[in-house]
């Protein structure tokens, strides 16, 4: 039996976390739940953020399902998502955009899968400086050779086991030479070694215009920090919003699975939450656990019922609370 740690978050996230373990349940994984705090919920139970235990568990179990966090306005706090991705070198960020029948977008047959590196970058925090007068701000991008060969590697190799045959390179390197061309170069070096995977190469701002105009011409995208930010956001765009966009962060001895949407403090406590990202988030961890049959048959779930319109919630044109949405997911199963 395999224990993972839980963190339900704040806001809808404890509702949304319960649901989502009610379908891991339903589906008889052999998992066990090792239960832990981060974010708001942690520091009214008197406890740091990001607790000790709470990293202890993550460490200890190498896999953990997080609901959304809030980081707590003040000096000093910075996104425990970034800080539980350096602390864990968590270096690729896997984000898929997949339409599905019913739920309102832009275009029908959507299937994307944005590969980020996690940890490099504008997000890498070095050197983040303001003048003392105010009046100039200066951060500092890093990229590595070893950093790039990781994460581009990871994105070929995810797409030869899912039977993806194109990659898009996604860069600035006609501008940020230095950074944007060393991410692009350690790509060209790799493609070269997956002669099965078709390799195209796009700059950013190219990227975002064809995804708005033509997105089924991609499949798997690979960028940097930044980049894969806003890119990830904009697919979820493309398939109806952040409610059905769930997320990885993968390293080499610990992986992290979330709900990529915020923590929605206006619906908590209504139980009228939309559970999928998180579930569709166990999704993406039951394939980490080579468990794909079952992984599979949740999206099949989800798919059906929001297809069918039975018992979907709120956002997605129904009147079902979040308890009767996943009843309706079990029953699928």
């Amino acid at each position: 039996m395999r224990t993972i740690t839980v963190i339900p978050g704040d806001g809808i996230g404890p509702e949304i976390t319960d649901a989502t373990l009610r379908v891991l349940d339903a589906l008889n994984c052999g998992l066990r739940y090792d239960t832990q705090l981060a974010g708001v919920g942690a520091q009214k139970a008197g406890k740091d953020i990001l607790p000790e235990e709470t990293l202890a568990s993550i460490r200890s179990n190498g896999m953990a399902l997080k609901g959304p966090l809030t980081t707590p306005v003040g000096k000093g706090f910075t996104s425990i998502n970034v800080q539980l991705r350096k602390i864990f070198d968590l270096y690729a960020n896997v984000r898929p955009a997949i339409t599905r029948p019913g739920v309102q977008s832009r275009y029908n047959n959507i299937d994307i899968i944005t590969i980020r590196e996690n940890t490099e970058g504008m997000y890498s925090g070095e050197r983040q400086e303001i003048s003392e007068d105010g009046s100039r701000a200066e951060s500092v991008s890093v990229i590595t050779r070893a950093g790039s060969e990781r994460v581009i590697r990871f994105a070929y190799e995810l797409a030869q086991k899912r039977g993806r045959r194109k990659i898009t390179v996604v860069h600035k390197a006609n501008i940020l030479k230095a950074t944007s061309g060393l991410f692009l170069s350690v790509a060209r070096e790799i493609g070269e070694q997956y002669p099965d995977i078709e390799t195209v190469e796009m700059i950013v701002d190219n990227t975002c215009m064809q995804l708005v105009m033509n997105p089924h011409q991609f499949d798997v995208i690979v960028t940097t920090n930044l980049f894969g930010d806003i890119i990830s956001d904009l697919c979820a765009g493309l398939i109806g919003g952040l409610g059905m966009a769930p997320g990885a962060n993968i390293g080499d001895a610990v992986a992290i699975f979330e709900a990529v949407h915020g923590s929605a403090p206006d619906i908590a406590g209504k139980k009228i939450a939309n559970p999928s990202a998180l579930i569709l988030a166990a999704a993406l961890m039951l394939d980490q656990l080579d468990m794909n049959d079952k992984a599979q048959r949740i999206r099949s779930a989800i798919r059906d019922v929001i297809a069918s319109g039975d018992r979907t919630t709120r956002d997605l044109g129904g009147d079902a609370d979040t308890q009767q949405f996943t009843d309706a997911v079990i029953e699928r199963l």
